[in-house]
């Protein structure tokens, strides 16, 4: 695996997408690509790592859309509070955040997450930090974080069996957890539904042009 700077890595970001406005949320733009199985192999023969993840970074996806749309309408819900961005791919429901008055560190274990998320945040104008680290399983209270966002993250059941378990454990302890499903396979059935938006999609992602995506809160 060839390693890169955050320099090469927002070179490969600029040179393999273009910024465009988010469907649901075209008030942001975000750099997107027009395709993501390209680029996943593109990414892999950059990296020279064929096992290299799918690109999450490189789209606006269907959950995430619908949770940056909710924050944006319901400010509150974040204006003035500690927010993590979970596994923030490119940042959008962290932008939606900074943009509604949230303080927000967005998080995720690519380093080109990180790098496309500061890109993106650069051409919304917003301020947010960010770190390349695997959360799950750390203590998160009150005295740290008020909520956590998760935009799409209900693919694979290993991953969401892990997420869940975790986002329980934080909620019980006081932080609100919200996150975005668009009818995900693995989504957690112990949730309160906060809104429901039609969600334009890829065909090339989704199998279909448009999605219903849902806004849940987690329940301990």
């Amino acid at each position: 695996m060839t390693l890169r700077t955050d320099a090469e890595r927002e070179a490969f970001v600029r040179e393999q997408t273009r910024l465009a406005p988010v469907p649901l949320v075209p008030e942001l733009s975000v750099y997107t690509a027009s395709a993501v199985t390209p680029l996943w192999f593109a990414t892999a023969q950059w990296l020279e790592d064929h096992d290299s993840d799918v690109p999450f970074w490189s789209v606006p996806w269907a959950g995430g859309q619908a949770l940056a749309r909710y924050l944006l309408d319901h400010p509150e819900a974040v204006r003035g509070k500690r927010v993590i961005d979970f596994a923030c791919g490119g940042g959008l429901v962290g932008i939606a955040a900074a943009r509604a008055g949230a303080i927000v560190r967005a998080v995720d274990i690519d380093p080109l997450a990180a790098v496309a998320t500061r890109l993106n945040a650069a051409a919304n104008e917003v301020h947010l930090t960010t770190a390349t680290v695997d959360l799950v399983g750390q203590a998160l209270s009150p005295a740290e974080v008020d909520v956590l966002v998760a935009g799409d993250v209900w693919y694979e059941p290993e991953p969401s069996a892990r997420f869940r378990d975790w986002f329980r454990v934080i909620a019980a302890a006081g932080v609100r957890v919200l996150s975005g499903d668009p009818g995900r396979l693995h989504v957690p059935r112990r949730v309160r539904e906060l809104a429901r938006y039609q969600v334009t999609t890829p065909l090339e992602l989704e199998s279909v042009t448009e999605r219903t995506a849902r806004v849940i809160e987690l329940l301990p």
